[in-house]
């Protein structure tokens, strides 16, 4: 059975950081481009990161360059998000989102991504 789960989340105050793990079971993660997006209540979802199936490519959205980082373990079949300098506007459910892709770059689109995990929830809160 395909899985992607998420883990990670919580609560942390302004300028925190998290780093979220997205582990994949039941096929090899290497193939696979991975897309993080978040959704914040009353808010559409939105592209954050991705990053190729080698890790040669990831894109950002603005608001977290500089803050967020996007990386991957083959070996492990993970992909982490790491978080620092984090803002209230932070405060999302988090998901990773997977598509078989050898090559080329990756977008932040959810319609480019075909399965989903579950989400981890993220808190920025003083």
């Amino acid at each position: 059975q395909l899985r992607l789960a998420e883990s990670g989340g919580g609560l942390v105050q302004p300028g925190g950081s998290l780093r979220l793990s997205c582990a994949a079971s039941g096929f090899t993660l290497a193939n696979y481009a991975i897309g993080w997006f978040r959704q914040a209540p009353g808010k559409e979802r939105e592209g954050v990161s991705c990053i190729t199936n080698s890790g040669g490519y990831t894109t950002y959205v603005d608001s977290v360059k500089g803050r967020f980082a996007i990386s991957r373990d083959n070996a492990e079949n993970t992909v982490y998000l790491q978080m620092a300098s984090l803002k209230p506007e932070d405060t999302a459910v988090y998901y990773c989102a997977a598509v078989f892709r050898l090559f080329g770059s990756c977008v932040l689109s959810s319609a480019a991504f075909n399965f989903w995990g579950q989400g981890t929830q993220v808190a920025v809160s003083s």
